[in-house]
């Protein structure tokens, strides 16, 4: 069994060495990579220097691009699996191994969630989440508890689809288009750390945005999709 951890990195200076070496000194059995986005720091300097394993992107492809750059380097050396792994911290490694557990009961993907035994908080940004599992559900007849979680995790079959399809991005709007299109998903209980240091993508206004971007997708432009499934090596 393998299993990549796929970090795809935008400006992450402040906190990269310091995720990348609690998993190469705490969690060694997990082969991992950094995907660099283009960063306009020294992300990549600091891999290199540090032997970090590294692959640097040229220009900023943006979250979708890195991440599929990734699969792509898991489906090529034949990976049984891997899993989306923040750059800032925000994700714990310890909580690899259930949900490795829990996809080798036969999953095709298990999402990393905060939300499957602890409730909500009361806030804009999860009245966002909110709408976006109620969107998922009227489309799908499940339900996602925590869609908007970044911590997640692919068999081999997925890491196949993802690496040679277009348009297959780790956003709630792919997760809503594949559990339609009959993939199976879990949830398994995580708790996520607050950013140290640097500063998040998403602000307000791009978080405004980027709900109505997914509620759309979900909705209405996913019923477009056509998929096609890819033969896994």
């Amino acid at each position: 069994m393998k299993c990549l951890v796929i970090i795809p990195a935008y400006n992450e200076e402040q906190n990269i060495v310091r995720v990348i070496e609690n998993l190469k000194n705490n969690y060694p059995m997990y082969d991992y990579v950094v995907i660099n986005d283009g960063s306009g720091d020294d992300t990549a300097g600091l891999c290199r220097r540090h032997g970090y394993e590294l692959i640097d992107l040229a220009v900023n492809l943006g979250l979708s691009g890195a991440f599929q750059t990734g699969l792509k380097y898991a489906y090529r050396n034949g990976y049984d699996y891997a899993i989306q792994f923040d750059a800032d911290g925000q994700h714990r490694p310890e909580y690899i191994a259930p949900m490795l557990d829990k996809i080798q009961e036969g999953y095709d993907i298990v999402i990393g969630s905060r939300f499957v035994t602890q409730k909500k908080p009361g806030s804009l940004r999860m009245l966002g989440s909110n709408l976006i599992s109620l969107a998922t559900r009227m489309t799908t007849g499940r339900k996602v508890k925590d869609p908007t979680s970044g911590m997640r995790m692919f068999n081999k079959k997925m890491i196949a689809e993802f690496a040679l399809n277009l348009n297959y991005g780790p956003e709630p709007d792919t997760i809503s288009y594949l559990l339609k299109q009959g993939a199976t998903i879990a949830e398994v209980q995580v708790e996520m750390d607050e950013r140290i240091a640097g500063e998040s993508y998403l602000n307000l206004s791009r978080s405004v945005m980027y709900m109505m971007r997914m509620l759309l997708s979900i909705l209405f432009i996913q019923n477009f999709r056509k998929r096609r499934e890819v033969k896994v090596k």
